[in-house]
């Protein structure tokens, strides 16, 4: 579908799809029985123009994400002979057949936390699909939720993300990736080392090429773009080289709690605040503090900065090249919870990061012969963790 598309010819397709899916549906539910419709967490739909990267950085977008399952490549999967003979010609295969062997796919147990589809939906039509299977999805979380089935019927997560290079790069990387190819095929051919490729007709031919770039154009891209007001939607620009377009990708796939918990679950996290909240003022907290101990409590101050100059910092010096050093004290001041926080906050201005463990020793001090009482002493050990830069020695 384009801009021009005549309004009549999406309901059309509209329609079509809704008869597609409903077919392929009460297909599923016959054979593997309503509760074992059990579909991803998180989808990212992931297309892009002949030659933006799908494969280079598939890798790199699920391990952005936690995903350690395979990625669904809808090409690989759509690889009979028919569809291999439409495919070279560059034109695309039937929705139907897309999206029932998709759906297959995605019910996989492999597939439960989360899975990249790697160029789907393309067509108008399977992205009607994909907002029917969504609202089956849905269904089954409200249906499920309050069930000890709940785990199974997660609400899901969509992600729809387009790889984007011009026409003139597309043609460059499609006739580059199929000269890199022959040429393997044939040193393989010649020396019998090594697996040979597969070389698409459209990575050889500059006008075939053009013309799957244009087919992405008319269909996958529009199809894609029709996604934007509904998932969240990533357009990344992948004309760089491999380092520039993964920072584009982090920039797109960072972790938003609002947008992926359930609505329950974010309720009772939200409370708390983000580490970003708290380090973006972490800094003048730490100055209002300091300051406030002199003003209001410069004795303790004065003294605790005195047992950090006196008893620690001998040790800590003594560890400059590990940077992590482990001082016990036993100084009464400590007992006041306050210095062992000014301790924290004078060590953090300093460019150290302390961490306070208070043990508890009970230490037998006599035995009433008589009785058999012990007589204990109770002392308070400070062990006080300190980490910094270690130094950069040469070695060799």
């Amino acid at each position: 579908m384009n801009s021009s598309t005549d309004p009549h010819q999406i309901d059309l397709e509209i329609k079509d799809a809704q008869v597609i899916f409903s077919t392929i549906w009460e297909t599923l539910e016959e054979e593997l029985g309503h509760a074992n419709l059990r579909f991803p967490k998180e989808l990212i739909l992931l297309g892009g123009a002949p030659g933006a990267g799908k494969g280079t950085h598939t890798q790199f977008i699920m391990k952005a994400r936690g995903l350690t399952c395979q990625p669904i490549v809808v090409s690989s999967l759509l690889d009979t002979p028919d569809m291999r003979a439409l495919k070279n010609r560059g034109s695309m295969v039937g929705d139907r057949e897309a999206v029932s062997i998709v759906l297959r796919k995605l019910l996989e147990e492999d597939f439960r936390d989360g899975a990249v589809l790697d160029g789907f939906p393309r067509t108008r039509v399977q992205v009607e699909c994909l907002k029917l299977l969504v609202t089956k999805i849905n269904e089954l979380h409200k249906e499920y939720r309050e069930t000890p089935m709940a785990i199974h019927f997660r609400q899901p997560t969509i992600h729809a993300m387009v790889l984007f290079i011009s026409e003139k790069t597309s043609i460059e990387r499609q006739i580059k990736r199929g000269e890199e190819a022959a040429i393997h095929n044939q040193e393989v051919e010649e020396t019998g080392v090594g697996q040979l490729l597969p070389v698409r007709e459209t990575d050889l031919n500059p006008a075939t090429a053009r013309r799957r770039y244009r087919v992405f154009k008319e269909q996958t891209w529009d199809a894609l773009n029709s996604l934007k007001e509904i998932y969240h939607y990533h357009y990344v620009n992948a004309e760089g080289n491999v380092l520039e377009v993964e920072e584009n990708i982090l920039k797109e796939l960072q972790y938003q709690s609002s947008l992926e918990l359930d609505p329950r679950t974010f309720e009772v996290v939200r409370k708390l605040p983000l580490a970003e909240e708290i380090v973006r003022h972490a800094r003048q907290e730490l100055v209002k503090r300091l300051d406030s101990y002199v003003i209001e409590h410069e004795q303790v101050f004065v003294k605790v900065v005195n047992i950090l100059h006196e008893k620690f910092m001998p040790i800590i010096m003594r560890h400059a090249l590990s940077g992590r050093a482990v001082v016990n004290s036993e100084d009464p001041i400590f007992e006041d919870p306050l210095a062992l926080t000014m301790l924290i906050d004078i060590f953090s201005e300093r460019g150290y990061h302390a961490v306070i463990d208070k043990v508890i020793r009970d230490i037998p001090l006599r035995v009433d012969l008589e009785t058999g009482d012990i007589e204990h002493l109770i002392k308070f050990v400070y062990r006080v963790q300190v980490h910094f830069k270690s130094s950069e020695i040469r070695r060799g």
